[in-house]
């Protein structure tokens, strides 16, 4: 007999730390495997609704940032396809499998902060090289995450510093929605009214999710002002394009320890909080192997570090009870490996929709994601290293082609380590505030 809905999953692995002493390098998931039954039980349209949005997020903004880069750095037509395969079908397997062991919605992706590094990089280095130093990287975050020691860094950092991290990189967001507004009223401001109107009215909100019913005005608005310019032509489908590596001490020093800290502790380190505010426990080692294993596999199509990733994980987890979230994350898995295979026609299909729906969508999609990240950074202890990590990660240093998140929790925990002494005390003093923060309860609507 299948379990029901209302079934508390067996002991989470924070809580075996305490009953059972040390944890095992790789966090056992405490549940069965989710079965095809019961995937179909837990479903329901507000996690249909957050696996769309989740896609519609990844495979509209992050794609015409991997497509922007890889065309300034002279890669082929064949070649980007290819990236977009790579990126989107190792994302959706790796995020299907992860969700049905765990019975969580452990979503993952690729590194944008790391697309971005490459785009210096491309203009002075082969793609052979880039890809050469894809391998190694992640060769290196799978070898860190064999070893154990991520866990241990991330439970070192209080949660509060490292979710002040996270809303600094969410804020941009946030403010997406009022320059998008601003910039096309047109489309973005139906999008808005309507997520207002179906959060405040609960009645509403059942029938039709205030995600789910801002995708929908906004669509009625694009076509409704003609702003949707889609011209059919080109591949439809995709072929990866296996590109031989060549390992150069340039392209090894320049890239690797940059997008391996950049997988690590700014991607998986924004998507592990994201997951524990929401009252999740992601298995981090287990996140810093699959990341490593299936970097390896992206590499092999020319395309950059798999990850975890935090604003699709908020998306997946933005409502809906928490037992049954890891459906959004399966139903974002199977539709980004169906994409993968449309990669090219996906690419001009989200890229023909004007810039402002796709900003507006993700940065409304994203509030509930900002408001429970600054609530955590916040609300408690370590305020100042918080607050600390939020003013560097804002400010944009960079340093030895390192993202800024890194530079602010590092920063940030540094400060709060000398100045907040009583803060660290509490903290060391309670095991299990090491790998878990405060569940943030998810918006039903």
């Amino acid at each position: 007999m299948l379990p029901s809905r209302q079934d508390p999953p067996i002991t989470p692995p924070a809580e075996n730390v305490a009953a059972h002493g040390r944890q095992p390098l790789l966090e056992r998931p405490g549940v069965r495997p989710a079965g095809v039954r019961q995937v179909i039980r837990d479903l329901g349209l507000p996690y249909v609704s957050n696996g769309v949005i989740g896609l519609v997020f990844s495979a509209s903004g992050p794609i015409a940032v991997t497509l922007a880069v890889g065309a300034a750095g002279g890669l082929t037509e064949a070649q980007l396809a290819s990236w977009v395969f790579g990126i989107l079908f190792s994302g959706g397997a790796a995020t299907v499998v992860m969700s049905l062991l765990y019975r969580q919605p452990l979503g993952f992706a690729w590194s944008i902060p790391g697309t971005v590094l490459l785009g210096p990089s491309l203009q002075h280095l082969s793609f052979a090289e880039v890809v050469g130093a894809f391998f190694t990287s992640g060769l290196l975050v799978l070898a860190l995450g064999s070893t154990g020691v991520i866990r241990r860094i991330m439970a070192a950092v209080p949660m509060p510093i490292v979710m002040a991290m996270v809303a600094a990189v969410f804020l941009k967001f946030g403010t997406d929605i009022v320059a998008s507004t601003q910039a096309n009223p047109v489309v973005a401001a139906p999008m808005v009214v309507a997520f207002l109107v179906l959060t405040a009215v609960p009645a509403l909100g059942r029938f039709l999710p205030p995600v789910l019913g801002t995708l929908v005005a906004g669509c009625l608005a694009v076509a409704a002002s003609g702003q949707f310019s889609f011209h059919a032509g080109g591949p439809v489908l995709a072929a990866p394009v296996f590109t031989l590596p060549e390992f150069t001490w340039a392209a090894q020093l320049e890239l690797v320890v940059p997008l391996a800290l950049t997988v690590l502790f700014v991607q998986n380190g924004q998507g592990i909080a994201v997951l524990r505010a929401a009252g999740h426990h992601p298995p981090v080692n287990v996140f810093a192997i699959v990341s490593g294993a299936f970097s390896l596999l992206n590499a092999g199509c020319g395309a950059v570090s798999a990850c975890v990733t935090g604003p699709t994980n908020a998306l997946l987890t933005s409502s809906g009870t928490k037992g049954r979230q890891y459906t959004a994350a399966v139903v974002f898995g199977v539709l980004a490996m169906a994409c993968a295979l449309l990669a090219p026609a996906l690419t001009q299909l989200m890229l023909a929709a004007p810039t402002e729906f796709i900003l507006a969508l993700g940065g409304i999609a994203m509030l509930r994601a900002l408001q429970q990240a600054f609530v955590a950074a916040f609300a408690t202890a370590f305020t100042l290293g918080s607050l600390v990590t939020f003013v560097v990660t804002m400010s944009g240093l960079s340093l030895f082609n390192i993202h800024p998140a890194f530079w602010g929790l590092v920063i940030g925990y540094t400060v709060s380590r000398v100045l907040e002494h009583a803060d660290h005390a509490a903290h060391n003093a309670k095991p299990t505030s090491r790998t878990s923060a405060p569940p943030v309860k998810a918006s039903a609507n």
